[in-house]
């Protein structure tokens, strides 16, 4: 993969198996953790991320969409750590996303990073 092939970008990693929101937003603190085990840490964060919830696989379910701008190697290592931390019976799965429903990742990203 050449380097322009693999630069940062917003992408989603869903995990579903939630039949209900508050059990998808329950889902959040141990993947925050995972993703940021020392919340006292000096900024910035390794990888800008963030969370919504969407639907799920059928009409009675919720998704957990994770957002994190990265690149396609590490959105991929991400999506396997929250795989194994979450087990069955939930699926994880990781897709590129438009960078204008995740805005504030990017800025994040930009300003962390020194490019204005």
């Amino acid at each position: 993969m050449s380097p322009a092939e693999d630069q940062p970008r917003v992408y989603e990693i869903r995990i579903h198996g939630c039949p209900a929101s508050q059990e998808a937003l329950a889902l959040q603190d141990p993947i925050d953790r995972l993703l940021c085990p020392d919340p006292d840490h000096a900024p910035p964060c390794e990888i800008p991320w963030s969370f919504t919830l969407a639907g799920g696989d059928d009409d009675a379910s919720t998704a957990l969409v994770l957002g994190v701008y990265t690149s396609s190697g590490r959105a991929t290592q991400v999506a396997d750590r929250v795989r194994t931390l979450l087990g069955e019976p939930r699926s994880v799965g990781v897709s590129e996303a438009d960078d204008g429903e995740w805005e504030e990742l990017v800025e994040q990203y930009r300003v962390e990073k020194g490019m204005g």
